[in-house]
């Protein structure tokens, strides 16, 4: 069964002196404020398309990891995943770096490590991404 996501903005204004809010229209969890100030000079009050990606991507990375692990007879205890997605304006999204740490009894490092790697090409976040995907995986 397919499931289709939403999420609504609503922007006012020009780019630069404008600003939006983003609505989770699916879950209703959440909604955020977006301004150009946001995305290009980081205010913290603030949320920005990258960090919603990020957020998407560490997300999917950790349910595909722990997914893997558990079909492979070692269930995780725990996973880390912080995805920091890098933008510079006039060029873009220029990757996502993904930080993971895990715990999961009974693998090594480099069983572990393969299993990041996998799920790093394979969640369906880092394949809807046209941008390099780098990552460091680290068993706790």
């Amino acid at each position: 069964m397919a499931l289709t996501s939403e999420s609504t903005t609503i922007w006012k204004g020009t780019l630069f002196e404008g600003s939006g809010d983003v609505n989770l229209d699916s879950s209703g969890l959440a909604n955020f404020q977006v301004t150009w100030e946001g995305r290009s000079e980081g205010v913290s009050n603030m949320t920005n398309p990258e960090e919603l990606l990020a957020a998407a991507h560490s997300s999917c990375f950790s349910m595909a990891l722990s997914l893997a692990l558990a079909q492979a007879g070692n269930p995780p205890e725990s996973i880390q995943t912080t995805a920091a997605v890098t933008f510079e304006a006039g060029k873009g999204v220029l990757g996502s770096h993904l930080l993971v740490s895990a715990r999961v009894p009974g693998i090594t490092e480099a069983e572990f490590e393969a299993f990041a790697a996998d799920a790093k090409d394979n969640c369906p976040i880092s394949k809807a991404l046209a941008i390099p995907i780098t990552i460091e995986a680290e068993l706790a």
